[in-house]
C-alpha cells in the first residue's frame, strides 16, 4: 500500500493545535510537528500519541552487559593469576564492585550513544520531505504519514483546521 505525507503550515498556535487534535480523533497518530518556538500545549498533545523510547532498552542492556562484564573480568583474571590480596580469596567481590560499576557507567552510556544515533537515524544527510524553512522563522507545520487513500481525507482536515498552505 502506498503512503503519503500531507503537510500542513499553520500561522497560529490555536490552529495548530486544533489541526492535531482533529487529526488524532480521526486516528492518525503519526504525526511530525515543526514549530519556530517550543510550544508547551503541542508538546503536550503529540506525547499523547507518541511511544515509548527505545533509547532506555538499550540503556539497560548496556548497563548490564557492563555489570556482567567488570565481574567477568576480575573474577576471571583473579582465578588465573591467583591474586591473593590481604589475605582474602582470590574471588573477594568488594574490590571487583569498582570495576563492574565503572563498567556499567561505560558501557550503558556508550549504548546510549549508539541507541541515539541508529533510532534517531542520524546523520541524515537529507532534508526531510516535509520540511520547510518557514518553519524557522514563524509558521507552525504538522506533517501527516498516511496511506495514499487517506491522503484527500487528512487534506480536507488541515484545511478546515485553518491551514494557509497544505500540500503533499
Amino acid at each position: 500500500m502506498a503512503s503519503a505525507n500531507v503537510l500542513g503550515v499553520f500561522a497560529h498556535v490555536d490552529t495548530t493545535l486544533d489541526a492535531i487534535r482533529q487529526l488524532r480523533a480521526k486516528g492518525f497518530s503519526d504525526l511530525t510537528v515543526y514549530t519556530p518556538v517550543p510550544v508547551e500545549e503541542i508538546e503536550e498533545e503529540v506525547d499523547k500519541v507518541r511511544p515509548l523510547s527505545k533509547v532506555r532498552l538499550f540503556t539497560l542492556v548496556g548497563g548490564l552487559t557492563g555489570t556482567a562484564t567488570g565481574f567477568f573480568l576480575t573474577i576471571w583474571s583473579s582465578l588465573i593469576w591467583s591474586l591473593v590480596t590481604g589475605g582474602k580469596d582470590p574471588v573477594s567481590f568488594p574490590p571487583f564492585i569498582i570495576i563492574g560499576f565503572e563498567l556499567t557507567i561505560l558501557l550503558g552510556g556508550l549504548s546510549t550513544v549508539l541507541a541515539v544515533l541508529v533510532l534517531g537515524r542520524l546523520p541524515q544527510l537529507r532534508p526531510s520531505l516535509t520540511y520547510d524553512p518557514r518553519f524557522t522563522l514563524d509558521r507552525f507545520g504538522v506533517a501527516v504519514a498516511c496511506p495514499a487513500t487517506q491522503a484527500d481525507t487528512v487534506t480536507a482536515l488541515l484545511s478546515s483546521a485553518g491551514a494557509e498552505e497544505v500540500r503533499r
